[in-house]
């Protein structure tokens, strides 16, 4: 009888929050659609970050019936970007789309890193994520992981290999695959990814880490032989490309991811409730198609659990940097 008690006080207690929680998403939704959205890529248009961004502006637009607009506040290593939506209000109106490497590796990498992304922003959700891949071209006669070990052991910091820049996510992965190897090889940075993959494919350096959606169409056009991904499970966008555990190496499960952020100061409602927009608007079948056709997939998630994402690869690239002795150039 007692226990029956409880069950009706708890049924009561829901019945009288539902409401509540229902009026509080209204308000939020009313708020949200009261302004225009600026969804701020810090990077040019035509990359993953951007079109990411386009992606959410189209949704929030049509969600909320208001308009949506992407700026690509480009420079300084998408620092310039992350600075205007740092000095915006707190209110879900400007919102910023960043690669992981700017708030999980250029923190520690960067020694007067201008922000605290702890205290300047607020984490509202992961967006998408695409898997890694060692890519590498005709000239260099490399088929396998197998040949790639075997012969940066046989000429030790011989075999060269190229990243976006010092310090990138893609340049990290490639010191993580040095360090559970073995293996000693020579990197050599670019000024980004164009550059450094039009090299590989002209056989000026033999390999590259990169991610799948920038790599995807010149494996396709047979330019480049991907040879593994660096993420625990074969990939629907290129099935046929063998993971690296598969290979025999472990312990380098890296894939290259794309965040959410507010304004410092966004009630934690209002992240909420774009988090589950965002879900939302990257679960429909037609923008699912479209990332699934770059090699990405959706890895939506709350704004606590983000946080917490954020919080442990922090502390992997940290220890990645020190232990490899990487700084910024």
């Amino acid at each position: 009888m007692k226990r029956i008690c409880w069950i009706g006080m708890a049924m009561a207690a829901l019945a009288t929050a539902l409401p509540a929680a229902a009026q509080g998403a209204a308000d939020v939704g009313k708020a949200l659609s009261s302004e225009r959205f600026t969804l701020v890529s810090p990077f040019p248009p035509g990359g993953p970050t951007d079109t990411l961004a386009r992606v959410l502006a189209e949704g929030l637009s049509a969600r909320y019936k208001t308009p949506a607009v992407v700026e690509n506040a480009t420079g300084a290593a998408g620092n310039i970007g992350m600075e205007k939506v740092k000095r915006a209000k707190g209110d879900g109106h400007t919102l910023l789309v960043i690669p992981a490497g700017n708030l999980t590796i250029n923190p520690t990498l960067m020694p007067n890193f201008p922000f605290d992304i702890r205290k300047d922003f607020v984490p509202v959700t992961m967006l998408a994520a695409a898997p890694n891949v060692i890519v590498t071209g005709k000239a260099s006669g490399i088929r396998s992981i197998a040949e790639l070990i075997a012969r940066a052991k046989a000429k030790p910091g011989t075999l060269s290999y190229a990243s976006p820049g010092v310090g990138s996510g893609l340049h990290l992965a490639g010191e993580l695959f040095k360090e559970r190897t073995g293996i000693d090889m020579l990197h050599v940075a670019y000024k980004g990814t164009p550059p450094a993959l039009n090299d590989v494919m002209g056989g000026v350096v033999p390999l590259m880490f990169t991610n799948l959606p920038a790599a995807l169409p010149f494996i396709q056009d047979g330019k480049l032989l991907a040879l593994a991904t660096t993420q625990a499970k074969r990939i629907p966008a290129a099935p046929e490309i063998p993971t690296l555990a598969e290979q025999g190496v472990k312990g380098v499960d890296v894939t290259s991811w794309y965040g959410l952020l507010a304004p410092a100061g966004t009630p934690a409602e209002v992240a909420v409730q774009l988090a589950r927009d965002a879900a939302a608007i990257l679960a429909e079948p037609e923008v699912k198609q479209r990332l699934t056709a770059q090699g990405m997939s959706q890895a939506t998630m709350s704004p606590a659990a983000f946080d917490q994402a954020i919080r442990d690869e922090t502390a992997v690239w940290a220890g990645v940097l020190k232990s490899r002795h990487i700084q910024a150039q």
